[in-house]
């Protein structure tokens, strides 16, 4: 009997329980879209390193789901409480005709149950389907391979989502049965009448509040975009998080009384009719959802942020790759050549030395080469900014300015830049110049040059050539982050210590795959060769350098 007037109860009070089922349906969907998406991407074809990004956003969006779980109990715990005052007199009516409180608990036992089996039913339902476009578009994401993409069902993610909708909705059951074990019969019967307190009977004050909190968050917003530049360290970030936070759930807070403090002033409008009455009803029921309505609005603002800034940062990135990954390969070496540091036998042979001990044939693979050395003179950040260094330091204290500055020779330089694109250069005997595109270094470094600063190089003084920087890079990266090096006369650097060695190329290749050849044969070979262990070779190929900032700018 009480299961079939909880059918009944489902089907007259359709309308109420419509948002409640689809909000459940959302949520279930989302949470199996979540954790499937490992078995849905297994298919798909492509690299090693792109398999690693995969895999770790799908552990990321594993540990997601967990915390979209418990907001998605907090929304059911909310709406299921919603639905029980909606019916609070019918309840009373029960209790009125003799019905006990126990089998009221059991008819919305019944309720609850029904709805949630359904609603689990066509939440995967939904999410089965969803989650076959979610490895498209994780496909488009990565740029995978997709001829072996096939419609697949995750039996773990369904597991798990089962797991974690039953502990939900047994808390929900819970929660129903201590609600109605408490319910009073004349809070049932007139529920619905009484009016809820309105907390804040100050209107000037909400009014002065709101003006405030609304002050404290437009600068909280202007830290973090205009003012970002003057925090010092990352930490400072949690300053405006903190503050905006505060600010907006004052703003929610003082609302209420802002609003009554407003519509006051208009006397024609608030004494006519029940305005006054309805008015202040706004103003309680304001006061008593402010904490959900702050929670709503700062997660849209950190939705928000979250996708426009992985937006920006993904096109800017792969822009830069054409750019900033101009060749096919990249060979460094590290060259320790003083007697203090641990040497090996390596470490004193060219670069083009090291692949032959590798049993790498350069000359069927690769095209285009340009082997250079960079060389460190003992100068480091600080002595190349001279007379300057006291104001940058004044001004940016925790900067580092004990790292070692890279030198290379003109005519080295230039036959790289020839390869990369870049602007080539002429010098006079005794100048320099400065190369350097990362944002922040550059400004410190025009103002050093345009002060003419010195620099002693085996006993001789070279001044700087322009004033300003140069734009331009030696390493490939998918970010503009040089730094900075000087360009000097090769005469400068004869017989100075060989800090790095660099062998640039492109593959001889007719087509992509014959490129993906050539990369395989370097990665497996160069990794798997017992010398590998002997040399501090390192490689960068335009290939991973794509795939990793395509799977970095998915964040």
């Amino acid at each position: 009997m009480l299961f079939k007037l909880s059918l009944k109860n489902i089907k007259k009070s359709f309308k109420d329980y419509a948002i409640y089922f689809f909000t459940l349906i959302l949520g279930v969907a989302i949470f199996y879209v979540f954790n499937a998406i490992d078995s849905q991407t297994v298919l798909l074809d492509v690299t090693r390193d792109t398999r690693e990004l995969i895999k770790l956003m799908t552990n990321m969006l594993s540990g997601v789901s967990v915390f979209v779980s418990l907001i998605l109990g907090f929304l059911i715990i909310y709406a299921s409480r919603f639905l029980m005052k909606r019916r609070n007199k019918e309840f009373g009516i029960y209790l009125t005709l003799g019905m006990s409180k126990r089998k009221i608990s059991m008819i919305l036992f019944f309720e609850t149950f029904i709805i949630g089996l359904l609603s689990l039913i066509v939440g995967l339902g939904v999410g089965v389907l969803i989650s076959q476009f979610m490895s498209l578009l994780v496909a488009n994401m990565f740029e995978a391979d997709l001829t072996e993409f096939a419609f697949t069902f995750s039996s773990s993610a369904c597991i798990k989502t089962l797991i974690y909708f039953g502990i939900m909705y047994v808390l929900v059951m819970i929660f129903n049965t201590i609600n109605v074990s408490k319910c009073k019969l004349i809070d049932l019967l007139h529920g619905s009448k009484k009016s809820e307190q309105v907390k804040l009977k100050n209107p000037l004050f909400c009014t002065l509040l709101f003006i405030i909190s609304a002050c404290i968050l437009g600068y909280a917003y202007y830290l973090v975009t205009g003012g970002f530049e003057t925090m010092a360290n990352a930490t400072d970030i949690f300053l405006p998080i903190i503050l905006g936070t505060i600010s907006t759930f004052l703003i929610f807070w003082s609302l209420s009384g802002l609003l009554l403090t407003i519509i006051t002033r208009v006397k024609k409008f608030y004494y006519k009719a029940l305005n006054s009455f309805t008015l202040r009803q706004i103003s309680s029921k304001i006061n008593t959802t402010v904490f959900s309505m702050s929670v709503i609005c700062l997660m849209l603002f950190i939705t928000i942020c979250v996708l426009s800034s992985a937006l920006s940062i993904k096109n800017s990135m792969t822009a830069n790759l054409k750019t900033l990954v101009p060749v096919d390969v990249q060979f460094t070496k590290t060259r320790y050549l003083n007697e203090e540091a641990n040497t090996t036998a390596d470490s004193n042979i060219p670069l083009h030395e090291t692949l032959k001990l590798l049993e790498f044939d350069m000359e069927t693979n690769l095209k285009d080469v340009i082997e250079i050395d960079i060389y460190d003179l003992g100068l480091n950040f600080k002595d190349t900014l001279g007379n300057y260094y006291e104001e940058v330091y004044r001004k940016y204290p925790f900067m580092n300015y004990d790292v070692k500055e890279d030198f290379i020779k003109l005519s080295d330089y230039n036959r790289l830049a020839r390869l990369y694109g870049l602007e080539e250069y002429t010098l006079e005997e005794h100048e320099y110049i400065v190369v350097a595109d990362y944002k922040e270094l550059v400004t410190i470094r025009n103002e050093a040059v345009k002060r003419n600063i010195p620099l002693v190089i085996q006993d001789e003084k070279y001044y700087p050539k322009y004033e300003t920087c140069k734009n331009g890079f030696l390493f490939m990266n998918s970010t503009h982050s040089n730094s900075g090096f000087f360009i000097v006369p090769d005469r400068a650097l004869e017989g100075q210590k060989i800090s790095i060695s660099m062998l640039n190329a492109n593959y001889k290749a007719n087509d992509d795959l014959e490129k993906k050849e050539i990369e395989e044969r370097i990665t497996v070979q160069l990794e798997n060769h017992p010398y590998i262990k002997e040399t501090t070779l390192k490689t960068y190929t335009k290939i991973q350098l794509y795939e990793t900032s395509v799977g970095l700018g998915q964040w």
